[in-house]
């Protein structure tokens, strides 16, 4: 070849991607890289491309007739092969009871108890997994004991099966001296498992190989797995323990002659923040993107996983980089923007409420490169030995345009991205090659190609950013330099995946023993897996509610040993399920169970007993369908397979029906002779082996069904079995006959007897269940079912085995409703119960298996629960339990109507509790004119809220009494409507409204806009602070003296006399602030008449005679509203100076302590006195020169402070009128309802009647009767007073009940109560209205008491 010249340059030309090129046994300046320099671009771990292959190969066998035999063979592979079983190129049924398959960490075995001579054959193991598969054979020859027989078998084997020489092993027993234990540690422990074995005899050439598994996988020598083995020693290192490391850890000691096996749980804790994700997965690895995915950790004991970072770290550095901006939740993730050729490491961190986990464990590297890349090279033989690899487009054949792509497919399909794969036009040029991807939605006809900036040159390509749940259509252009292809044919629509969320909670946890430190965990899968991962256990004490997790990696199998437990020690499980969404919500927690070692094991377990009462229960001349009682005695097992064995009439060989077992005990028998005769035996497979078989059943002939009643019904169960009664259940038949099935009757007999008795002779009951009664205490009996259709009654089931009428103590049902949730409770609590036991609920006799109207079954112990979550009317109903493996524990209970409606309202009363009011929303002026709005409520708690509509103000809570006030400071023409205020106290709420409106509303803006003008008058102007009194010297002259406050300079002092201004003798002085009017003693008398005068008006404290000395002791007297303090004397006024207190604290005017008095005595009345209220009460008159005291003990002395509970007060008034008038009773202006306390009634329509029981002090009050109809009606108010032991009760008189009269409402609507001031004495004109008042307007004693607007001088009366 010449320098220079075509063929130099299409043979030699530089490639694209390499810096020289190699040609062999020829040197140029220029060299080409072969397909070995290729190769090693490529970054992979020997253990992603291991394909499956034999260590151990099977081996022919010779055998007796009735002998077992094993074929052994032992393979490896990552990952993990699956291994086949086959018979003369037959798969075998691993489910037959007859071939007994174990796969044994690699080990495989087929073993075959009994061998027969039809077992002679040519088995087969094949193994395979996604790098390929390969297969080993092995020929089992099974000699008869007959002579012919053997020499049959051989002859068959000389034509088909090769005689391979059987090889013998010297035996080698291995015995382990020391192992290892379970190890719970946590990340970042290093851990060593170490165990030494001796072998016998001990050959140095035939040591035992150390082979150690994970989960099956066997173990090598790695960054994270460190292997030593030695004569007798072996020990694995994990030298940082993390959650990809959890696992069954097996040892395997392996000879040609036999092996020895050992195992123990390494479990791996992870504390503070989210554990690190696990099991770091690498997918569809291309040239410029991956596919990472892993698995979610554990959060029994942190919070949930909020979302993932994933990093990327090209090899050979240290830089770790983030690729995601905001964490993601599911647990898969494309990372795009690879540089072609570059090797990376991608690990996973999670992300919780309490921080960013640990990093996951890196994963294997990978290269980013295209996987078609070496399909497009090719060798070009330069002559001899000299070849040259080069692409295919490397060669010239002209300008050429790409052909179209062809066989374009999904081969991967995601929530937002799909791998599209395509086979490439044939193609050779120079020009490079690559492809544009179109994609669009189906049905609308707009295609969008996808990668616009970035070409594409292998023939697969991620499409990413696709809507989730949409359907796509795709296609795909080649292109060169010199043009396009056609597109080619669009995909079938391809729909992204939807998300389905996470899996279903799984079913029933079942813990049973293993040994005395540890518990087998089983339960049933999810209903909804929705592409499940695994599962996590999680673990409590019983009693405890500090759940701890049993397992930090997903466990796969719905099967899980908890290991690491205290002997003696009761716990409780419960499991969630996982996808890559995250975690289930968990499953209900298993029974209790104490550790102790199991009480034993599977070799002590027996076979069981035969089946028996094996019936027909319909044939159609080609099959008949048999059914059978199952075993009396399992043998410590359950039974959980079915063999039927059939023979014909005459026949004496028994053949074998069914090759895989029956699970269940009904079963059709297909391929029989018309009219032929036929016999049935039925064997009862357990864990412990095949049972014996039954006794041969009837002789059934084969001919076709035609009677028009239905055939039997079968599977009589019992249960409720009382002293005179039996429940007894069946299933419906198999043959219904000419028409459908209408009803059934249920006959009994007694034990030994044939005289049937019917037991619902007169009618047939259209269900499948039916309570027999009228049996004898203590009698055996025998039932059988008959069903009916329209052509009468069919044939009789079998007989029942034998049930004695006798009472199980302890077997009744309770309903309740839950005081606290509200929900309605079925309880159930067994009398019997075994380890074994359950429980199982039904409704109408059929077992509840719908819980998605919040109907929860709890167990703990012997008690179980059916608890309604959301109790309706459609929970009305016969509900029934049964507790398995006791005899015969059952109960049922009907809910009625009635009880469920009260049910319900109880339970509504317990979800939606009311907060009793005291006193209803009212209001209060206060000075400035503001407005003052409050109610009491009975009891709330501090933590109650509240919320005002109309306006908010400030809000408080007064002391312990629970009122509740806002004030309006501005009350004004614009605040007229309804002001109402709603508490909410945890569950309970309360609402009051107060309507100010119209006339009422007029009244109270005046009030207020007076209270605001005095104030502002007081503030502004001068005011006297002390009003005018009479002064008496010691030289007996007479002055009368007042005090101003607020004075200017150009205040003037004016004296008036009957109206008539005087001017004063001598200068007036106003600075003090004290003015003083000298009276002559000849007016003494005119003065007197004066101040007299002023006395009765409660202008002036007359000090003539000292009020303080004329004081009486205190007296108490009660009211409609509390307890009053009365001290009588001489004359009483506001103006004096008088002081009530309680153990010491003065007390002042209030809504709970109202101060007053009338003209002849002073008043404390206490509102709704409490405990707090008890002890000495003091009231102190000053005069002038001298104080008096006067004291009252109100502290009980032993005396009890309400009326014996013996005592029950009831007010009757008979009441007509027509229509029926309603009746309505209130206490202080409050409605009364029926309650503990309260009876309200309403006798013949005319006798209305409110019974108090167990009176107290605290029914003291103001009782309303107000009875209306259309027409209207009358209300009457009744003060009802309680008095303690030793108290005196004064002598009641007689006097007409005052009525009043209510006009007529249409619609009718029943008053409030009228406001009435107390009856024993009148209130002060300073005091509030009563608690409970209506009206919104208040009293006319409510406002400050000022003089007439006619008067020139307003002087108000001085506030307390």
């Amino acid at each position: 070849l010449k320098r220079g010249s075509s063929n130099y340059r299409r043979i030699f030309r530089k490639c694209k991607t390499c810096s020289f090129i190699y040609c062999k046994n020829v040197t140029f300046t220029y060299c080409l890289q072969v397909r070995k320099k290729m190769v090693e671009k490529y970054v992979r771990e020997e253990s992603m491309i291991r394909g499956p292959q034999f260590l151990t190969t099977l081996r022919s066998h010779t055998v007796w007739e009735h002998t077992p035999v094993k074929l052994y063979c032992t393979v490896e592979g990552y990952p993990t092969p699956l291994v086949k079983w086959y018979k003369d190129g037959v798969s075998i049924d691993m489910s037959s009871i007859k071939y007994n398959v174990q796969d044994n960490v690699g080990i495989h075995t087929l073993e075959i108890a009994k061998c027969e001579t039809d077992d002679t054959a040519q088995y087969t193991a094949m193994a395979g997994n996604i790098h390929g598969q390969v297969s080993t054979q092995a020929s089992v020859i099974v000699k008869s004991k007959s002579a012919k027989a053997k020499t049959y078998s051989i002859h068959v084997l000389s034509m088909h099966f090769p005689m391979l020489p059987e090889i013998k092993y010297t035996k080698i027993n291995i015995t382990f001296l020391e192992t290892f234990g379970s190890v719970f540690g946590t990340e970042g422990d290093t851990v060593t498992l170490a165990a030494t074995t001796t072998a016998t005899p001990n050959l140095t050439n035939l040591q035992p190989e150390a082979q150690w598994f994970r989960d099956d996988h066997r173990l090598s020598d790695s960054k994270w797995v460190k292997i030593e083995s030695a004569r007798g020693e072996t020990k694995l290192t994990l030298p940082h323990l993390n959650k990809d490391d959890e696992g069954v850890y097996t040892l395997r000691m392996v000879t040609k002659g036999g092996d020895a096996v050992h195992s123990a749980f390494v479990s791996c804790a992870v504390p503070g923040a989210p554990g690190a994700p696990m099991d770091i997965k690498i997918h569809d690895a291309n040239r410029d993107y991956v596919i990472v995915s892993w698995k979610p950790p554990n959060t029994t004991t942190e919070g949930p996983i909020i979302g993932y970072f994933v990093d990327r770290c090209e090899t050979g550095t240290e830089n770790w980089v983030q690729c995601n901006d905001s964490p993601i939740k599911i647990c898969k993730y494309p990372v795009p923007g690879l540089f072609e050729g570059h090797s990376y490491y991608f690990r996973v961190r999670a992300i919780n409420s309490h921080g960013i986990s640990k990093p996951s464990r890196i994963s294997d590297p990978i290269a980013a490169l295209d996987p078609t890349e070496f399909e497009r090279l090719h060798a070009i033989k330069l002559g001899g030995k000299l070849d040259v690899v080069i692409y295919h487009d490397d060669v010239e054949d002209g300008k050429k345009v790409p052909g179209t792509p062809s066989k374009l497919y999904a081969s991967e399909t995601d929530r937002t991205y799909v791998v599209l794969s395509w086979k490439p036009a044939p193609y050779q040029g120079q020009a490079p090659v690559w492809y544009y991807i179109e994609k669009c939605l189906a049905e609308s006809g707009a295609w969008q190609r996808v990668n616009t900036q970035v070409p594409v040159r292998s023939p697969r390509y991620a499409v990413f950013d696709l809507s989730e749940g949409k359907q796509y259509l795709f296609r795909v252009l080649a292109a060169n330099m010199y043009g396009s292809s056609e597109a080619s044919e669009p995909t079938e629509p391809i729909q992204t995946q939807e998300l389905h969320g996470v899996p279903s909670a799984p079913g029933q946890v079942v813990a049973t023993r293993e040994t005395d430190t540890s518990l087998l965990i089983q339960w049933a899968e999810p209903k909804e897996p929705n592409n499940l991962i695994g599962y996590y256990i999680d673990v409590c004490v019983k009693g405890s509610k500090d759940w701890g997790s049993a397992n930090h990696k997903p466990h796969k199998n719905n099967k899980f040993v908890v290991q690491g437990l205290t002997t003696g020690e009761t716990y409780a499980f419960r499991v969630q399920a996982i996808n890559e969404l995250g975690l289930s919500d968990e499953s209900q927690e298993s029974s209790p169970l104490s550790v102790k070692a199991a009480l034993f094991s599977v070799n002590d377990h027996t076979t069981p007993s035969a089946p028996y009462d094996i019936a027909l229960l319909a044939c159609d001349g080609e099959s008949m369908v048999l059914n059978w009682k199952h075993p009396v005695h399992s043998g410590g097992s359950p039974v959980v397979e079915y063999y039927i064995d059939k023979h014909r009439h005459g026949e004496h060989t028994w053949r074998e029906i069914n090759i895989p077992p029956i699970k269940e005990r009904l079963f059709k028998v297909e391929h029989l002779s018309a009219g032929a005769v036929y016999e049935f035996m039925v064997y009862g497979g357990s864990l412990a082996g095949l049972g014996a078989p039954s006794a041969p059943s009837k002789a059934f002939h084969c001919d076709a069904w035609t009677i028009p009643e239905p055939g039997p019904a079968y599977d009589m169960t019992f249960c409720e079995i009382r002293d005179d009664s039996v429940l007894v259940e069946w299933k419906a038949p198999v043959y219904t006959g000419a028409s459908p099935i209408t009803g059934y009757f249920v006959d009994f007999a007694k034990k030994g007897s044939d005289e049937w008795h019917c037991s619902n002779e007169s009618h047939a009951v259209s269900h499948r269940y039916h309570k027999v009664t009228g049996l004898e205490v203590g009698v055996s009996y025998v039932f059988r079912v008959r069903a009916a259709n329209a052509e009468g009654a069919g044939k009789p089931s079998l007989a029942s085995n034998p049930v004695v009428a006798k009472a199980v103590k302890g077997t009744e049902m309770t309903c309740t409703v839950d005081e606290e949730s509200g929900d309605l409770i079925l309880s159930f609590e067994s009398c019997q119960i075994t380890e074994s036991s359950h429980f199982v609920w039904k409704k109408f006799y059929k077992e509840i298996t719908d819980f998605s109207k919040g109907i929860v079954i709890k167990t703990e112990g012997n008690i179980s629960k059916l608890i309604f979550k959301h109790p309706d009317q459609g929970d009305m109903g016969c509900f029934s339990v049964a507790v398995t493996n006791t005899d015969g524990v059952s109960a049922s209970h009907e809910i009625h109507a009635e009880e469920l409606e009260k049910m319900l309202a109880k339970s509504y009363g317990i979800r939606h509790p009311v907060i009793p009011l005291k006193t209803q929303l009212a209001y209060k002026i206060l000075e400035r004119g503001r407005m003052r709005f409050w109610l009491q409520a009975e009891h709330i708690s501090s933590a109650v809220t509240y919320k005002f509509l109309w306006i908010t103000q400030h809000i408080h809570i007064i002391g312990f009494a629970g009122i509740i006030e806002f004030v309006l400071d501005h009350f004004t023409e614009d605040s007229e409507g309804t002001f109402t205020v709603q508490i909410e106290d945890g569950k309970a709420r309360g609402q009051s409204s107060l309507v100010l409106v119209g006339a009422d509303f007029k009244a109270a803006l005046a009030d207020a806009e007076h209270q605001r003008s005095e104030y502002v008058r007081v503030k502004d102007g001068p005011h006297f602070s002390e009003f005018l009194s009479v002064h008496v010297g010691d030289d007996c002259s007479v002055a009368l003296i007042c005090k101003v406050d607020n004075l200017k300079k150009e205040t003037a002092l004016h004296w008036f006399k009957d109206g008539v201004e005087i001017t004063p003798e001598g200068p007036v002085n106003l600075a003090s602030g004290t003015c003083k009017l000298p009276i002559s003693l000849q007016v003494t008398k005119r003065i007197e008449h004066i101040c007299q005068h002023m006395y009765t008006k409660g202008r002036l404290g007359f000090p003539f005679r000292s009020p303080g000395s004329s004081a009486t002791e205190l007296a108490i007297h009660c009211t409609a509203t509390g307890i009053q303090l009365q001290c009588h004397m001489k004359y009483y006024t506001e103006e004096m100076k008088i002081h009530w207190l309680h153990v010491e604290r003065k007390l002042s005017h209030s809504e709970k302590v109202r101060i007053g008095g009338t003209p002849a005595m002073a008043t404390m009345e206490i509102i709704e006195p409490t405990d707090k209220d008890k002890g000495l009460y003091h009231i102190q008159i000053i005069d002038t020169d001298k104080t008096y005291t006067r004291t009252i003990d109100l502290s009980g002395n032993g005396k009890p402070d309400h009326i014996d509970s013996i005592y029950t007060l009831s007010l009757t008034c008979t009441v007509c009128g027509d229509p029926k008038p309603q009746v309505t009773w209130l206490k202080n202006g409050a409605e009364v309802y029926t309650d503990d306390q309260y009876l309200v009634s309403l006798e013949s329509g005319k006798f209305a009647s409110l019974t108090i029981k167990r009176v107290s002090l605290e029914d003291c009050g103001r009782y309303t009767m107000t009875v209306q109809n259309k027409y209207g009606g009358e209300s009457v108010d009744i003060v009802v007073s309680a008095y303690k032991h030793g108290d005196t009760i004064p002598q009641a008189k007689p006097t007409l009940t005052p009525k009043s009269i209510i006009p007529p409402k249409r619609p009718i609507e029943i008053p409030g109560p009228k406001v009435v001031t107390p009856a024993p004495s009148p209130a002060p004109s300073h005091v509030s209205s009563p608690a409970g008042a209506k009206s919104p307007t208040s009293p006319k004693g409510l406002k400050s008491p000022t003089p007439a607007r006619s008067m020139k001088s307003p002087t108000p009366t001085r506030r307390k």
